[in-house]
């Protein structure tokens, strides 16, 4: 394992640290029980590590206790009951108990858009860090794992020198987290990189040790895991300029999309061509709704207001075009349904009244259950003020869905959700939509139109089958 430091020096095979609580092991915490601790606590006592979630959320600590994971991420309930079944996993709501227990304490709360702003709200952040620090008792460290603006790290080490006794010598680390909805046991358990940002080379060996089932499953699967020893801002800023460079690359093809419509090319193709280029690649280069999901927007945002207050808000100004074309795609398909349902499209948009449009999708992504900042959702809503009886139908968002629209209607299944439906919007790319057979739906609905809003059907077999088929940047077929 090589790790490369700021200096470009390395260091072999690092030593991990005795742990200050005189364990085997490292303890860890993690406080934030959402989609990030959770994850991350019970993927580390699958690698075998003694673990501890807590959360102030009652409910929340109630269902992890009992075996039941307050979210859909694939294959996480089954290694939540095994590993509660072994003892290594334990859910709290106790500050004290988290302090008594933990060598390592993983900060994993949000960090939402400020509501009188685009910045980063920190204070679930202090709250947890001020609880925490005041009741240690012995050396530990606190790593912060949460997406947070740079220079977050020096003021967490700044509330800890405040409330924390002196003598316990409580260090600080940042380590951000690199989740993708729907992969997150695999992004946990077989990272492309690991950020550690210290200051010592105590909260180093510290981290290293509290990652070594990490690296040894690695190395049992003859794979490297890449570690990059840095400092604070550096590792802060992993994260968000990550986010930010993938944000801008899904909203160039999306740029590319509203030109191959202006002037009658094919997106996808486009897409195909120039992500054979080694130097651009062909991920995220799917034209279609945009980004949403409980990150890449927000996080863009606050990036530019942390930008805007160290003075170089101009180095970040074209993330706000960034977030613009995203949000453009959205109007795009009420456009496209106004222009397929052959109804006027004014100044306050179109008038859709007595018509029926199955919206296929709530989610922001597949594989998912979340809804934050759903593309699918927006669009749902602003189908939904054209006068239009809009019928929601997703595999694992509709409760929450629900709770977010509560205007629209929802069908427990696909083929109720389309059965009399004048046109059919896919919103959300989950398999049971791209492998619809678009022969036996166009038995049930009452016009056979389709928008494809990401790109995901086979556009000449829908087309061969009698639909009329809308796809964003791409050329109308007959």
């Amino acid at each position: 394992m090589t790790i490369a430091y700021p200096n470009n020096q390395a260091l072999q095979n690092p030593q991990p640290v005795s742990p200050p609580s005189g364990a085997q092991r490292p303890r860890l915490t993690f406080l934030g029980t959402g989609y990030l601790g959770a994850t991350y606590a019970v993927c580390f006592a699958e690698m075998g590590y003694e673990v501890l979630g807590f959360d102030v959320d009652e409910s929340k600590i109630a269902k992890l206790s009992g075996g039941e994971v307050p979210f859909h991420e694939p294959g996480l309930d089954e290694l939540l009951r095994k590993n509660l079944g072994t003892g290594r996993l334990r859910f709290t709501t106790s500050y004290e108990e988290v302090a008594a227990f933990g060598d390592v304490h993983f900060i994993c709360v949000g960090t939402p858009q400020r509501p009188d702003g685009p910045a980063a709200d920190l204070s679930y952040v202090e709250t947890a860090v001020t609880n925490l620090a005041q009741r240690l008792t012995r050396k530990a460290l606190i790593v912060g794992k949460s997406t947070v603006p740079v220079g977050t790290a020096e003021w967490v080490e700044e509330l800890v020198h405040r409330f924390s006794p002196a003598e316990a010598g409580v260090e600080v680390a940042w380590s951000p987290e690199f989740l993708q909805e729907g992969f997150a046991v695999e992004d946990v358990l077989r990272p492309n990189r690991v950020i550690f940002g210290v200051r010592s080379e105590w909260a180093q060996g510290l981290l290293y040790a509290a990652h070594k089932g990490v690296f040894d499953l690695a190395q049992n699967e003859d794979r490297e895991v890449p570690v990059v020893v840095t400092d604070f801002a550096t590792a802060e800023l992993v994260k968000v300029a990550a986010n930010a460079f993938l944000a801008t690359k899904i909203s160039f093809i999306n740029a590319m999309a509203e030109v191959c419509e202006a002037s009658g090319a094919d997106v996808a193709q486009l897409a195909r061509a120039i992500g054979y280029d080694p130097r651009i690649g062909n991920k995220f280069l799917r034209a279609g709704l945009g980004f949403g999901g409980a990150c890449l927007p927000k996080d863009i945002r606050a990036f530019q207001a942390r930008a805007q207050e160290l003075g170089v808000g101009e180095a970040l100004r074209f993330l706000h075009e960034v977030d613009l074309i995203n949000q453009r795609r959205r109007q795009r398909v009420i456009q496209l349904a106004a222009e397929l349902l052959a109804r006027h499209n004014g100044p306050a948009g179109p008038d859709l009244s007595g018509l029926k449009i199955a919206v296929l999708g709530a989610t922001f992504k597949p594989n998912s259950d979340d809804v934050r900042d759903s593309p699918a959702l927006a669009v749902a809503h602003k189908l939904y003020r054209t006068g239009a009886t809009v019928v929601v139908y997703d595999p694992e968002g509709m409760a929450l869905a629900e709770r977010e629209l509560p205007e629209a209607s929802y069908a427990k299944t696909l083929t109720d959700a389309v059965t009399g439906a004048d046109l059919v919007c896919v919103l959300t790319e989950w398999e049971e939509f791209r492998h619809a057979d678009p022969v036996a739906l166009a038995e049930l609905v009452a016009g056979r139109r389709v928008i494809d809003a990401r790109n995901c059907l086979d556009q000449l077999v829908w087309v061969r089958a009698g639909w009329q088929y809308r796809g964003m940047g791409r050329p109308a077929l007959t």
